[in-house]
């Protein structure tokens, strides 16, 4: 998705250990007009399969899921890092690895929200070792759902997780793949998109 490259060229921060800031219009400050033209994107895409719901998990990955939902017409569950007193003791559980805390996450969703019935496609924010949907997918398998997709905005093409979803099977569209960056310069270099 060109739109979002040329957003990232313009005003992601390469630093180093591979980390792409995107916060001032992707995971920490929204811009919601944007966000609507990626859920139009996640349409187009999967436009055709039999999804009706779409998981993510708390934080950064609400907000795409939740426009990605409207362009959809589904309902939105997201994976909960910590179960709280105003979740059902019944859930399905799976811990997650976060590469950007370096910290293990168990997380949570009440099974009154997955169900064998159901097709889902999993969002997120970005793709680079794959552990948070690796877990995601877990938590859709325990409830012998569907995963019918993975929308990715923003791919670490460099990184092994993209091509190990690949191999096991599960289809990946991720609106941004990044080839390389360079934190001394700046430069982020994106596949292109016939390839």
């Amino acid at each position: 998705m060109k739109l979002l490259e040329d957003r990232i060229r313009k005003d992601g921060v390469v630093k180093e250990g591979n980390v792409l800031k995107v916060d001032s219009f992707l995971n920490h400050q929204m811009d919601v007009p944007f966000f609507y033209e990626m859920g139009k994107e996640f349409k187009r895409l999967f436009e055709g399969t039999p999804i009706n719901k779409i998981l993510t998990i708390e934080a950064s990955g609400i907000g795409i899921a939740i426009i990605a939902g409207l362009h959809l017409n589904v309902p939105v569950v997201f994976a909960k890092k910590s179960q709280s007193s105003n979740i059902s003791d019944q859930v399905y559980s799976t811990v997650i690895h976060s590469y950007t805390h370096n910290c293990d996450n168990n997380v949570v969703v009440s099974k009154q929200y997955l169900h064998a019935d159901d097709h889902v496609l999993i969002i997120d924010d970005f793709l680079a070792n794959g552990c948070a949907l690796e877990g995601l997918i877990d938590l859709v398998h325990q409830a012998n759902g569907t995963v019918e997709g993975i929308g990715i905005a923003v791919e670490k093409g460099f990184q092994e997780g993209g091509d190990r979803l690949r191999a096991k099977g599960y289809r990946v569209e991720s609106l941004a793949i990044v080839d390389s960056m360079d934190a001394k310069t700046g430069e982020i270099v994106f596949r292109s998109s016939e390839a």
